[in-house]
């Protein structure tokens, strides 16, 4: 298989969003500069990764380090290695990330939680291709490919101090997005069928075939958990539907279940609402603004109302209309006024 099949192997899907990706990491994959990949998590970033270090040429191997999963205790040993004698039970000379990674790609996941000592060091090894074991005084030449990836705004974290701002920039020479699996939802048929037939390689057993009725409800959820939530759906699915065919009723109940998306309190309105608007539509329902805008309307309104303490005027104003304009809407809705103040 040519590395071109491979790579659409792995980075699946014909939405605009995957082609253009896929074309970029064809483009870049050979040089020899580092990449920074940002998308939500679940979105499939170690597998641009792999991607991109697969298409290198690189004679070495890709390592992974996820700077989030490691105490910052243990990160600088992990990445740098370390000397025997240099702390307490390091009872022999140690080979950190860098060193496995040499000729090869240094895959940095959640780079934005990386602790400020340590993005110093890691400053130094990209700007001069060595560094120093913990312990040791001898520096250690690398020729290492660095690919950083994270879910968090990196340049929020700089204004705020927390990431360093020419660590920034030298990270951020090609810049890579992935999309929420929601916003390129016109991929989720073929991403589930493909991993439904690599869940069933995996656990030596039948592939399962997706309906079309499954595929449509697919399509409408909302994934808050993206690639990752789905691959795993699917492995679930391989092993519990009932049948050959994936139907709507094999699903997981929480998959279905709106009041478990809607109320999950880290969400924001906007998720919830899109939520909200998947479930309806999925269930085959129309003309839903009908009965959401009167909702919402009426609920903004309540709420402005029992901040102001039920003075319409000020109510008005927190809700950016004009006092009439709120009178009118609230007669439109049946809103009892005798609580409320002029």
């Amino acid at each position: 298989m040519s590395f071109v099949d491979n790579l659409s192997r792995n980075i699946v899907g014909s939405s605009d969003a995957m082609m253009a990706l896929r074309k970029s990491v064809m483009d870049v994959a050979e040089h020899n500069i580092p990449v920074l990949i940002l998308g939500p998590s679940g979105s499939g970033k170690e597998v641009v990764a792999q991607s991109l270090a697969d298409l290198s040429g690189r004679s070495g191997k890709l390592i992974s380090v996820n700077c989030a999963s490691i105490p910052k205790s243990l990160l600088e040993a992990e990445l740098f290695g370390y000397e025997k004698g240099a702390f307490t039970g390091a009872s022999k000379t140690h080979k950190g990330k860098f060193e496995q990674a040499h000729n090869g790609t240094l895959f940095l996941d959640e780079i934005g939680d990386m602790p400020a000592d340590i993005q110093t060091r890691l400053l130094r090894v990209l700007a001069d291709g060595e560094f120093y074991r913990v312990g040791g005084h001898t520096p250690i030449k690398v020729d290492v490919r660095v690919i950083a990836a994270t879910h968090q705004n990196l340049e929020q974290l700089v204004e705020q101090k927390l990431f360093r701002n020419d660590l920034f920039h030298r990270l951020n020479v090609i810049r890579m997005h992935l999309p929420r699996l929601a916003d390129r939802s016109e991929d989720i048929p073929q991403l589930a069928r493909h991993f439904l037939q690599v869940s069933s390689k995996d656990l030596g057993v039948d592939q399962k075939i997706l309906s079309d009725e499954t595929a449509k409800l697919f399509t409408a959820l909302p994934w808050q958990g993206n690639v990752r939530q789905l691959e795993n759906t699917c492995r679930w699915l391989t092993v519990m539907a009932a049948g050959n065919e994936i139907q709507p009723s094999d699903l997981p109940p929480e998959l279905l279940n709106p009041q478990q998306n809607v109320s999950d309190q880290s969400s924001t309105w906007e998720e919830q609402l899109r939520n909200w608007a998947n479930i309806e539509l999925s269930a085959g329902k129309n003309r839903i603004l009908d009965s959401a805008t009167p909702t919402f309307e009426k609920t903004m309104i309540e709420i402005a109302l029992k901040h102001s303490h039920g003075r319409k005027r000020d109510a008005a104003i927190l809700l950016g209309w004009g006092r009439n304009t709120l009178t009118r809407k609230m007669q439109e809705l049946d809103m009892s006024p005798s609580r409320q103040q002029a």
